[in-house]
């Protein structure tokens, strides 16, 4: 078992699979004859890019790159050259990667919320907060490397200053796609094998993903999978408890945006800067907002039929609906930026000139007492937009 694990964590794993599927280091191709000297110029640099030994080589060198060569270039002066063989899996992986990316849940999760039953979306937050936050925090407590490079090649670069254990990516699409799944179960009429096979294709590709792009180990991503699905276990049966208590207790408000605060200020502390804790904070933000709007939303409302009562199947879709969902969206969207432009202009400019730093000073708004009340507070003000503001935008356009 011991070994077994060792595999798993290991980088060659990786590497196999990205040759598989047919994405190469032109270093590696290079040496067999496929290009010359262009890419065999680059040395190898130990101990960088989170112990990379990524490629570095000469400016002259990235300006006369061969065809079908691309280059990735990091912070700190990190490059690396890559060959793609096959697009299909490269645009495959590239953008089911992007479905674990912050612009996915930034739309997708309103638009569930906005066009569908409100607890699909109530529970998708909820448990996406937790297990993002349990995965961020686990990272920088087990401090795990990500896979070397060489042999494997990286395609992105921010989350490289991150710890690899366990993979939030997988993390939150097993979280969001089986948590959708269960309560869209619960709330229409649809055939459940469906929605399961939906929800396996959906995850996997994104753990799938974060292998090809080289960011995390099998063992990374095996565990960060098998972590949500246990908290789903878990949380499932105490789930209507749960809401109800989420949306009827009148300390709800106080207490969801007071405990994530203090989640967030209470990070553990790294030797050198991530953006894991700026995440987390903006993470738990968002998801506080939210639930604060819930609760208030759930004041307001009138008294309705109980749930078991409202299964409904999924109605055909025609050119109004479909005209209808766009439209509350794109409505709902640009409120929500907007409300986020406006809340980092001033949250920033507040805690500029309360502590004294320009606005443009990247270091200080790294600070602990500058990076978490500016992300949670902007973020916090989306989530209760998205939640409380947009569907009185709706009510007032006669959207609903």
């Amino acid at each position: 078992m011991t070994r077994l694990l060792g595999t798993l964590r290991g980088s060659q794993p990786v590497a196999r699979f990205q040759r598989c599927c047919g994405l190469f280091p032109a270093a590696e191709q290079s040496t067999k004859g496929g290009f010359g000297e262009a890419s065999a110029e680059g040395t190898r640099e130990g101990g960088t890019c989170n112990g990379a030994g990524a490629l570095r080589a000469p400016a002259a060198l990235w300006r006369g790159l061969p065809n079908g060569v691309r280059s990735r270039r990091g912070p700190q002066g990190c490059s690396q050259q890559y060959v793609v063989k096959n697009y299909f899996y490269y645009y495959l992986f590239r953008f089911s990667a992007a479905l674990g990316e912050e612009v996915f849940y930034i739309t997708f999760l309103p638009f569930t919320y906005w066009n569908m039953d409100p607890s699909v979306s109530r529970r998708m937050i909820i448990v996406w907060s937790v297990v993002m936050y349990l995965g961020q925090v686990s990272k920088d407590l087990l401090k795990w490397p990500r896979p070397l490079s060489p042999p494997v090649v990286k395609l992105e670069l921010r989350t490289d200053a991150e710890y690899g254990m366990p993979s939030t990516h997988a993390m939150a699409a097993t979280a969001i796609s089986f948590s959708f799944l269960t309560a869209t179960a619960q709330c229409y009429q649809y055939p459940f094998e469906l929605g399961l096979a939906a929800a396996l294709v959906f995850s996997t590709l994104v753990c799938l993903s974060r292998l090809y792009t080289g960011m995390h180990t099998v063992l990374d991503v095996l565990a960060g999978a098998l972590i949500s699905a246990l908290l789903l276990l878990f949380l499932s049966p105490a789930w209507d408890s749960l809401e109800h208590l989420l949306l009827t207790n009148p300390f709800c408000p106080v207490l969801s945006m007071l405990v994530p605060l203090l989640l967030c200020y209470k990070y553990p502390r790294l030797d050198y800067y991530s953006p894991t804790r700026g995440d987390t904070s903006t993470i738990l933000g968002a998801a506080a907002g939210a639930t604060v709007g819930f609760w208030l939303k759930h004041q307001l409302a009138a008294p309705g039929p109980p749930r078991e009562s409202m299964q409904l199947g999924i109605p055909l879709l025609s050119t109004a609906l479909l005209g209808g969902m766009l439209a509350r969206f794109l409505a709902g969207i640009l409120l929500v930026l907007l409300t986020r432009w406006l809340m980092k202009s001033l949250v920033l400019g507040l805690l500029a000139h309360h502590y004294k730093f320009s606005r443009e000073d990247l270091e200080a708004r790294r600070r602990l007492e500058v990076e978490v009340p500016y992300k949670f507070l902007t973020y916090s003000s989306v989530g209760f937009s998205a939640t409380v503001l947009v569907p009185v935008l709706h009510e007032l356009l006669g959207l609903l």
